[in-house]
């Protein structure tokens, strides 16, 4: 039986039958995915990530795990703010916490929400962003079980989190989940995404999020990955801006056998993006961000800084593209990828772009690849630190500039915690984090 007809057999019970539209939507990427399979390394945008191997594994989905299997994960849970948990792949209500919103904000599974709101999922599944992912966009949209819907209505100022926690607890899992997330008219929240995984586990993750951001809405948006080192992550953020929105998007890569992230935004007049990422990546690890961002209007403004670091045989990509379409003038864009190797097996491949159609115009890109500086680690032991040590001082300095970045507290806790248990034998302490 080959991949494509194993997908199909596990799709008889998907939610949303009794709905046609759903259904045509469905088999119209179902058949999109039959005829072109997973990417290939053959492809240009997937030159440096080989994801053939998911090719010859049957991941499943199954029903999530138990309590006692999903507990040490939820140390990963936000303490304060709304909670919405999908274990393996399917909504969790007993770990969930959505109870006490304000008027105007929903937070539900999408499972509920295609009962409930069926016209306005069917209105934001439909308007689907093309991204160079658009072979997992199709077995993401084919084979959907679960995942989060999410309205914040016009004017609604959520001031503390809502929590999107991925929780993955099977060996040969299947998690494939959709989240829609609306933020009306000079609305503003914030919103954590997390995946974490069992360190036991080889799963595969397909997860899109799609954010849409209304005239003058603010939003904050996270996401951290601490998957096993077996996993396979393949996540599509697909963003369209609203005239003077503004999105802030903070990218935490941990783990994992194979990721990457696709991020696409379209930014109306006046828009304003930052992407701030940090990936780290070590063992025979893979992690891959690509992103772009099509400025269609005048006035818009994006700032994407990312710090890649790589050890062992690890290796890293990132591709970053900017678009200035010949109507974005005064369009500001300024693109930074900083990269360490931590190791002479390690390898980091970065591809910045720029593409303008228009004069008047800021535009901006720089990229570094390069090894801790010898005589940084030299001054610190000749201060009395060790080696590994002074290399880990050096390390971790390094990617906390983009830690220090997140300013939602218990977050940036667990960032640096993340990193911390990166770093070969660490004595860097934690409880000042």
């Amino acid at each position: 039986m080959s991949y494509v007809e194993h997908y199909r057999e596990t799709a008889t019970d998907l939610p949303g039958q009794a709905l046609p539209w759903l259904q045509t939507l469905r088999a119209s990427a179902g058949q999109a995915f039959a005829d072109q399979g997973f990417p290939s390394p053959r492809e240009e945008e997937w030159r440096y990530t080989n994801v053939t191997a998911i090719e010859k594994k049957r991941f499943r989905p199954g029903h999530p795990g138990t309590t006692a299997e999903v507990g040490p994960l939820l140390g990963y849970g936000l303490a304060d703010g709304w909670r919405l948990v999908l274990v393996d792949g399917q909504f969790s209500p007993s770990l969930s916490r959505l109870d006490g919103l304000p008027e105007g904000a929903v937070v539900l599974p999408l499972t509920e929400a295609l009962s409930r709101y069926p016209e306005q999922v069917r209105a934001r599944l439909e308007d689907s962003t093309e991204t160079d992912s658009s072979r997992f966009l199709d077995f993401n949209t084919a084979y959907f079980r679960d995942g989060a819907y999410i309205d914040i209505g016009d004017r609604v100022i959520l001031d503390t989190p809502i929590q999107i926690l991925n929780l993955s607890t099977r060996n040969e899992g299947l998690s494939v989940t959709r989240q829609l997330i609306g933020v009306g008219r000079h609305a503003q929240a914030r919103i954590v995404e997390t995946h974490a995984g069992l360190d036991s586990a080889a799963y595969l993750t397909a997860a899109v999020t799609q954010l849409s951001l209304a005239e003058g809405a603010h939003l904050d948006h996270f996401k951290l990955q601490v998957e096993s080192s077996r996993a396979y992550h393949f996540g599509a953020l697909l963003i369209q801006q609203g005239p003077h929105s503004r999105l802030r998007q903070h990218h935490a890569a941990f783990g994992g056998l194979v990721g990457r992230t696709d991020i696409h935004s379209d930014l109306r007049q006046g828009a304003e993006c930052d992407l701030n990422g940090l990936f780290m990546v070590d063992g025979r690890g893979h992690l891959d961000t690509h992103f772009l961002l099509h400025h269609r209007e005048p006035h818009t403004r994006s700032r994407e800084h990312y710090r890649g670091i790589a050890g062992e045989r690890g290796r890293g990509v990132f591709a970053g593209r900017i678009v200035v379409d010949e109507a974005a003038a005064k369009t500001d864009a300024e693109m930074s990828s900083r990269n360490l190797l931590l190791s002479a097996d390690a390898e980091i491949d970065s591809k910045p772009q720029l593409e303008i159609h228009t004069d008047d115009v800021k535009c901006s890109h720089g990229v570094t690849v390069g090894q801790l500086d010898a005589e940084s680690v030299f001054y610190l032991q000749s201060r009395g630190i060790d080696e590994t040590s002074a290399r880990n001082m050096l390390t971790f300095a390094f990617a906390n500039e983009m830690v220090e970045k997140i300013d939602l507290q218990p977050l940036r806790r667990q960032v640096r915690e993340a990193l911390l248990r990166k770093l070969p034998q660490t004595d860097i302490r934690v409880d000042w984090l």
